[in-house]
């Protein structure tokens, strides 16, 4: 009998606190082999001085700023200098009030990931059920190949810009991609993509060239206020739209992922959240470069209020600020594409080795996970393809990852709560209520967000009134929804199932493997939300079906 075949209480507490106890691929098993050190499997002792705490940061250091810089990729680069082009700085404030929001989600995946040693998508089929787990992988999977398109986009825009010839320029950009995923080596993949998030850092001698009024940027990124004169609808939109490419759910998919296929443990989740935060500060400081230079490269000029694409930006950098600016721009949009397109397609991979049980290591060589690395190069290349055919209708699918990503964020962000409230896949590392308050405001902003978004792709003509009152509507919805669960709970208060939370034990506890864990017991009131969840998940997805046909025709 093996010890999958053991039931629980029969197992010893350090098997159940085995880092291998639910690992599904054993390549997720031994050393740390980071981009900048090693960390020896069971050197989990006591960092002593600054030194040596210096040298587990730099060996820990890689999701965080990947999954972070990624996230600044071809589509952010789009709407953030749409957002700077048309508006000038009035909307830096969105980026700021994005920080928490991005470190909740992402502290949860991470948690997740660390504890439990399997993948998002594989958790949601196990906790929820094949409905919800195969929803996930299919959804996450046409989302994330849109997505690809996007940064393949992206990169064609930079190289047009450059003058190099697009279809080989794009084609042996796909091929870089895929090289590097697939040397067998984790650390030579990682080395990569930081020598990636160095590039990003090129951002930095444009904002100098450019020079714009620091103390505007400051007031605008502090002071939240919308651009006097404009068109209210299309500037909700936008925000939406940031919002939207900010916190997108394949970061959710990926860094779990990776942060298990890194091998990372409990004992170095502090050093794991300091990466994170890095990445968030990357990521926020990118992207107020990117609308600050922008706003100051086309205000007084008449292409301001006129965007057009990410092209047209490097382009009139190179007309206002000079020829070196225009060049730093379209490779850092390169850069950006690159890395998003890495990150993109491994969460596929990943998310579908976790769900089929198949191998899925970037420690493993292509003969030892070949499935892996073929659905990760055939999404790479047929993206790359797609983008190069004449006639592809690159505007739809661009409209299509814009409301794909927002029906499914609110849905990713309820089950990562659900699932950080689990007590068997994370004991002593479950949400506390302060967290879970937070985390449920979120989610009610994300719904009625996601509702005014795919209304404003489905009625194009819809005004500012109709957002205003989808807005205050879905407010007092949420809002009634829960003083009447405060008050229901009041009288109806729920025994906390295994008494207190002991977070005594945090380093030392792993999830057991998944076939151990007892059935989830959701409540009414989680039934419930799932069961209207589902609801608008098919009525929202057939009606964004119904549009996409309706643009493809013509109509």
């Amino acid at each position: 009998m093996t010890v999958q075949e053991l039931p629980k209480e029969s197992l010893p507490s350090d098997v159940i606190a085995s880092p291998a106890a639910a690992a599904l691929d054993s390549a997720h098993i031994g050393d740390i082999e980071g981009a900048f050190g090693t960390i020896r499997l069971g050197d989990d002792g006591p960092r002593g001085g600054w030194s040596g705490r210096i040298r587990t940061l730099l060996a820990i250091l890689g999701p965080g700023l990947i999954v972070m810089v990624g996230d600044n990729d071809a589509g952010a680069f789009g709407t953030y200098t749409e957002a700077g082009q048309n508006y000038g700085t009035s909307l830096l404030w969105v980026l700021l009030l994005l920080v928490p929001v991005l470190y909740v989600n992402q502290e949860m995946v991470l948690r997740l990931g660390v504890v439990s040693g399997v993948g998002h998508a594989r958790l949601i089929l196990e906790r929820f059920g094949k409905f919800w787990g195969a929803f996930s992988v299919i959804d996450l999977f046409i989302l994330n190949a849109l997505t690809i398109i996007t940064e393949f986009i992206g990169i064609s825009l930079g190289l047009d810009y450059l003058g190099i010839p697009k279809i080989p320029g794009v084609l042996v950009s796909a091929v870089v991609i895929v090289a590097a995923a697939s040397t067998g080596s984790f650390k030579g993949f990682e080395r990569v993509c930081m020598t990636l998030v160095v590039g990003s850092l090129l951002l930095i001698p444009i904002v100098v060239m450019v020079h714009p009024p620091i103390a505007q940027v400051t007031r605008d990124l502090l002071v939240p206020g919308m651009p006097a004169g404009a068109d209210l609808s299309k500037v909700v939109l936008l925000i939406i739209g940031i919002i939207g490419t900010t916190v997108a759910p394949w970061q959710l998919f990926f860094q779990q992922s990776y942060i298990i296929d890194k091998r990372i443990t409990p004992q170095f989740m502090s050093y794991e959240k300091a990466d994170l935060w890095l990445g968030i500060v990357i990521v926020i400081v990118g992207a107020t470069a990117i609308i600050a230079f922008t706003a100051a490269t086309f205000a007084g000029h008449a292409e301001f209020g006129n965007f057009t694409d990410a092209g047209g930006v490097a382009q009139g950098l190179e007309k206002y600020v000079g020829r070196a600016a225009g060049i730093l721009f379209a490779v850092v949009l390169i850069d950006a594409s690159i890395i998003g397109a890495a990150a993109v397609g491994l969460s596929t991979s990943y998310a579908l080795g976790d769900v089929l049980g198949l191998k899925h290591s970037l420690h493993r060589k292509v003969s030892d996970a070949k499935m892996f690395y073929l659905v990760f190069a055939v999404i790479m290349l047929v993206s790359a393809v797609i983008v190069l055919l004449p006639g592809s209708p690159l505007g739809l699918m661009t409209v299509g990852v814009q409301v794909l990503a927002g029906v499914l964020l609110p849905s990713a962000t309820v089950f990562l709560l659900l699932l950080c409230n689990d007590r068997e896949v994370l004991g002593p590392w479950v949400n506390g209520q302060a967290l879970n308050i937070f985390t449920a405001a979120v989610i009610a902003i994300l719904v009625i967000l996601s509702l005014v978004l795919t209304a404003g792709v489905l009625f194009p003509d819809m005004d500012a009134k109709a957002i205003l009152a989808i807005l205050v509507a879905g407010a007092a919805v949420f809002a009634a929804s829960g003083v009447g669960y405060v008050i229901y709970r009041r009288f109806h208060p729920v025994a906390l199932q295994g008494g207190p939370v002991d977070r005594s034990r945090r380093n030392s506890w792993r999830m057991p493997p998944l076939a151990l864990l007892a059935a989830p017991k959701l409540s009414a009131s989680s039934r419930i939300g799932l069961t209207v969840l589902r609801t608008y998940l098919l009525i929202a997805m057939i009606l964004v079906i119904v549009k996409v046909v309706q643009l493809a025709l013509g109509h």
